[in-house]
Parts: C-alpha cells; sequence; structure tokens
C-alpha cells in the first residue's frame, strides 16, 4: 500500500505517542510472534514493534515483518519500527 507524504506525516505523528505492543528478542521471528502481529495489525493498524538485534539483523527483521504482514513501513528509529496495515473491511 502507497502512501502520501501527507499521510505517512500524519500516521508518523499518531505513531509517536505509542509503545510497541510486538517485542522481537532472542527467538526473533516464528509463528507466534506473526499471529500476534496480524491481531495487532488488524486492531490497531497503526504498530510499534521493538527489535532487540543489531542494525543487519534487524534490517532482515523488518524486511521479513513487511512481507509476511502485507504491512508498510511508516518508520523506523534505531530498534523500534512503525508499521502501518489498513484494517480490513470484514472484521
Amino acid at each position: 500500500m502507497e502512501l502520501d507524504i501527507q499521510q505517512r506525516r500524519a500516521l508518523k505523528a499518531q505513531a509517536h505517542h505509542l509503545k510497541p505492543v510486538i517485542l522481537i528478542g532472542q527467538k526473533g521471528l516464528h509463528e507466534a510472534l506473526r499471529e500476534e502481529l496480524e491481531n495487532a495489525l488488524n486492531h490497531h493498524e497503526l504498530v510499534k514493534i521493538k527489535i532487540a538485534a543489531d542494525r543487519d539483523s534487524a534490517n532482515v527483521i523488518v524486511e521479513r515483518l513487511l512481507d509476511m504482514t502485507g504491512a508498510t513501513l511508516i518508520q523506523r528509529i534505531g530498534g523500534t519500527a512503525t508499521l502501518y496495515r489498513k484494517r480490513p473491511e470484514d472484521l
């Protein structure tokens, strides 16, 4: 999903006060985490994720998250990434 600059700016402003709802630690990506992220995106649309990994590993994790969920990366600051995916209409 492509967002224009104004939409992205508005989502960044909304995300500023959010706390991470998903924490990715030593176990990395696994099925339970994917399910939890799907639930969070379906419920909130805008989700902050805290990644405890070095920069290169975090880049790989973020790319895999985007591929798995179809979400859009709004911003990434250090080990925190903010993802957005529009809530499906049938929920």
